[in-house]
């Protein structure tokens, strides 16, 4: 049975002020999935006069998926509608695992889940609307925005401090990565300034606007 505990959140607690089940869920989890509008986005949808859509992400998040996938971890994004400025957003980060169009976000968990080798206490599930309450269901941990719908902030067991489309991804990293004791040895090899993938976030590059064509950082 899927436990929901809302722990209080403390996105800059060192893991000894962690709430010891907050950290206990924490501590197995090796991927993120990600819904993206209202998660990676503030939920706007941007169309010009054409029809074409683009998405605006903030560059602290792409930040937390560069250090994230830094250690070793894995990320995948699950979107209930398709938008090529997402595709392209997620191979300027280096997310291989991306799956639109979603229709029910729990059995296409699972698929990923089996696809990875990874067992549900091993995925931290974040989103923000109804759509992704099956898959939060399922997570081993379970994360809501701070702007999600009261019914996915009551189900989860954590609710951020920042809302969706404005770091409550790198919230999240941060998070995890404090439980498990890896941030103290991430900020030493940053400031060590050693080697590491070329993004925009890393790089000291605006990301900004992604739209319906190649990204430039």
């Amino acid at each position: 049975m899927h436990v929901h505990q809302r722990c209080a959140p403390r996105p800059t607690a060192p893991e000894s002020e962690l709430p010891p089940r907050l950290a206990e869920l924490c501590a197995p989890i090796e991927l993120l999935v990600l819904d993206v509008d209202g998660v990676l986005t503030d939920g706007g949808i941007i169309l010009d006069d054409r029809g074409s859509e683009s998405k605006q992400f903030h560059v602290r998040d792409g930040a937390g998926i560069a250090y994230w996938l830094r250690l070793g971890k894995r990320v995948a994004i699950l979107s209930g509608r398709s938008c090529a400025a997402v595709a392209h957003r997620a191979a300027e980060l280096g997310i291989r695992s991306v799956h639109q169009n979603c229709a029910d976000k729990g059995p296409a968990l699972e698929e990923l889940l089996r696809a990875e080798a990874l067992s549900a206490r091993q995925a931290c599930v974040v989103g923000d609307d109804l759509a992704d309450l099956p898959a939060l269901d399922i997570a081993g941990l379970a994360v809501a925005v701070s702007d999600a719908v009261p019914e996915l902030r009551a189900a989860a067991h954590y609710v951020t401090e920042t809302p969706g489309g404005r770091g409550a991804v790198r919230e999240v990293v941060e998070l995890v990565l404090r439980a498990q004791g890896l941030w103290p040895g991430l900020l030493e090899r940053l400031r060590a300034g050693a080697p590491h993938t070329q993004t925009a976030e890393l790089s000291g590059q605006p990301a900004g606007l992604a739209v319906n064509r190649p990204s430039v950082p």
